[in-house]
């Protein structure tokens, strides 16, 4: 009999009924770690099986030559690692050391593509023996439901339905934890439509190198790859947050993009995507960073010491980050507002793009597209500069933790002739959602096709279509004072129709006529009610 084969929806079903074991518990943005990292160890556990059992057969039996040739796979995988060895002890009063020295043991044994370089492994903020998780007896009984869950899974390739399954299911699963998360679902995915998005209007070409400076979970990331339709392409990546790092990390591995390179740490403080002292430079960079961050490094010397009564270090610098004296000058243009870091952000990447012909694409808030004062310097400069491609705006409620609007701008160092600027008005085209709105296939293609004519230079300046697109010359937006507000290129207006005075005159009239009978009959009735 033939063996069914799996498919993103079998994981799905399985996996979601696994997060039984937590829900109610504690919050999805935190159990989401839990039942990932599970995924990932059953994974690459029935990889490493497979894999061995192929190699046995292939050496008849010989298992110190197949165990020689297991070294030379993705994954050395320790006996004490693997999801069976779990399993077995499922009922064990331990269960939970035992799955955290496993992770422990797998990091180990696989330090170059487990650990970050400051030697911070993938599960360092996992803990399967937390208090979190209840006292013993209930801890205990959760762990086993969850191998006992997961022990339904078999990840094999060779029982996969293609070799996307395990990736296609990470991604549902990521995207589901962050419809239950919430406020906080922000901080580590971006809805797969503006990722798909995003991925179409900056499409690299096979050998490119691809950046997402704040990758969260790096679906983005991982979209932009896949969309260069081919596996010549490199990864790079960077996350402030530790626990959303691991998971970038582990996504890189379940998609198949066993070379990328996702780094831990603060992008604007801490670049660490560097080639010797510089920062490394790529031809395609894509984020969708934090919208308006505080604190996010203009100066971070600026401390006071406010206890009460002690003045001996008030007014005294301390050390810290200083965005005016940052050491790449990725603020040459200017240091934007301490309290909002978009610009910072997008700084960032159009430093680290080739010049010549780097691409930048990324979310932003609306206000980054006409606040005034040293955003507005960095917009000017940047607008002379002919950087600017397109200014997108997207519509209200499709990001998890804000319901305003956001925009795509695109930026191109290419440019060379071209100095026109694509402006598309979006905002009307979605699908509504119960709890978020959502961008169609077909929302998603006019954009892009829209774009790309724009980009072959087939759109004339002026309007394109009405109330949706609009072409601006240079000289156009500097009349503007370099404000990139959509409704000031794109006329949304809609006159409405107008009123028939003699018609609407009539209508009265008649109405006060009807009005007037149905007095009379109300009269009538009352009368004979004698009331």
């Amino acid at each position: 009999m033939t063996q069914k084969m799996i498919g993103a929806s079998d994981i799905n079903r399985i996996v979601w009924k696994a997060c039984d074991t937590f829900r109610g518990l504690i919050d999805p943005s935190q159990y989401k770690d839990y039942i990932l990292t599970m995924l990932f160890l059953k994974y690459v556990s029935d990889v490493h099986e497979d894999i061995y059992q192929q190699h046995l057969a292939k050496y008849k039996g010989d298992k110190d030559r197949t165990e020689r040739a297991m070294k030379m796979e993705r994954f050395i995988m320790p006996e004490q690692c693997t999801f069976n060895y779990l399993y077995e002890r499922r009922s064990a009063n331990n269960v939970g050391e035992l799955i955290n020295t496993a992770l422990n043991d797998l990091e180990e044994a696989n330090r170059e593509k487990l650990f970050s370089e400051d030697g911070s492994g993938i599960f360092r903020n996992i803990d399967f023996n937390s208090s979190n998780l209840g006292d013993v007896k209930d801890k205990n009984t959760r762990l086993k439901n969850l191998l006992i869950d997961f022990s339904e899974l078999d990840l094999s390739p060779s029982h996969l339905e293609h070799n996307d399954v395990i990736g296609d299911a990470y991604e549902y699963l990521i995207a589901s934890f962050a419809s239950d998360a919430g406020k906080k679902a922000g901080e580590f995915y971006t809805p797969g439509m503006v990722s798909t998005l995003l991925a179409k209007l900056t499409k690299a070409e096979p050998g490119a190198r691809i950046c997402d400076p704040t990758c969260g979970s790096a679906s983005l990331l991982v979209k932009a790859g896949r969309e260069v339709g081919s596996s010549n392409v490199s990864l790079y990546g960077q996350e402030a947050n530790g626990s959303t790092w691991a998971l970038a990390v582990q996504n890189m591995f379940l998609h198949g993009f066993d070379s990328a390179v996702i780094r831990w740490g603060d992008t604007i403080r801490n670049p660490k995507l560097k080639e010797g002292d510089h920062l490394m430079k790529f031809d395609v960079v894509v984020a969708n960073p934090p919208f308006s961050l505080d604190k996010w490094g203009a100066d971070d010397t600026e401390k006071e010491d406010k206890k009460k009564g002690d003045k001996t270090n008030v007014g005294q610098p301390q050390s810290g980050y200083k965005a005016a004296a940052d050491p790449h000058q990725r603020f040459w243009r200017g240091v934007p507002p301490k309290s909002k870091g978009d610009w910072a952000f997008i700084s960032h990447m159009i430093e680290v793009a080739y010049e010549g012909h780097g691409r930048v694409g990324v979310v932003v808030p609306h206000g980054v597209l006409f606040r005034g004062a040293s955003e507005g310097k960095i917009r000017q400069k940047l607008i002379e500069e002919n950087m600017l491609d397109a200014v997108i705006g997207l519509p209200a409620n499709l990001f998890f933790g804000t319901g305003i609007p956001a925009a795509i701008l695109i930026f191109n160092k290419g440019r060379r002739k071209r100095s026109d600027v694509l402006f598309i008005d979006a905002s009307q085209r979605f699908e509504n959602g119960k709890n978020q709105n959502r961008l169609r296939q077909q929302d998603v293609e006019d954009i892009v096709q829209t774009y790309r004519r724009f980009a072959e230079g087939k759109l004339p300046a002026g309007v394109v279509e009405e109330r949706y697109c609009y072409v601006a010359t240079k000289e156009e937006i500097a009349v503007n004072d370099y404000n990139l507000n959509i409704p000031r290129y794109v006329d949304t207006f809609e006159e409405e129709a107008e009123i028939d005075i003699a018609a609407t005159q009539k209508e009265i009239e008649q109405l006060k006529t009807e009005l007037t009978a149905v007095e009379k009959e109300m009269a009538k009735y009352l009368k004979e009610l004698g009331l």
